[in-house]
């Protein structure tokens, strides 16, 4: 008799916790991922750089008129760990949805009438799809140094006359370039 008292009484408690852990309530859950690549590379990139976004000011669209150009705003691609040997220099190559420009990326958005254009760090444009001029760097943390500005658009005239400049609509924009960088 008293084993099966001492049986139930296990029972009892073991049911009584099975219980209250099924009653718990959930004070919060999550899944977080984690995501990245090996690449055979000298250096790494900075995650705010694999992934940045470059603020553009507000540019009146009388800058744009006639094929004019907005003010260049510098971003850069800031390298890490580099440990470079025999390399000394580096390259970009950036791509995207051409504009009627296929040299500059066409933008997205309300406003009209422009394109992007991406520049080495002395100002000279950097053609989609075509490296950028070498970079010099350094061992450790270095960095690659561009140029983004606004460049008002030019349509062809009907009948194969000259270019005429594009109406400028304001309005907000986005546009992407992907990066590929090489090591010289």
């Amino acid at each position: 008799m008293k084993v099966s008292t001492l049986a139930g009484a296990i029972m009892a408690v073991t049911l009584t916790a099975t219980s209250a852990v099924s009653f718990a309530t959930d004070q919060g859950h999550g899944v977080i991922t984690f995501k990245g690549a090996i690449i055979d590379a000298p250096c790494s990139i900075a995650q705010e750089s694999a992934y940045q976004t470059v603020s553009m000011e507000n540019i009146s669209n009388v800058a744009l008129r006639g094929g004019q150009k907005s003010t260049p705003k510098t971003f850069r691609i800031e390298l890490r760990g580099c440990e470079l040997g025999a390399l000394k220099s580096a390259t970009a190559t950036f791509t995207g949805s051409p504009a009627s420009n296929p040299d500059l990326l066409a933008l997205r958005g309300t406003a009209q009438g422009a394109s992007l254009a991406i520049a080495d760090h002395t100002g000279e444009l950097i053609k989609l799809g075509d490296a950028s001029p070498a970079q010099t760097l350094s061992n450790g943390d270095t960095y690659l140094e561009f140029k983004a500005y606004l460049q008002g658009d030019m349509v062809a005239a009907q009948g194969g006359g000259s270019e005429t400049p594009a109406v400028i609509v304001p309005g907000d924009f986005e546009t992407f370039a992907n990066f590929t960088l090489a090591y010289q």
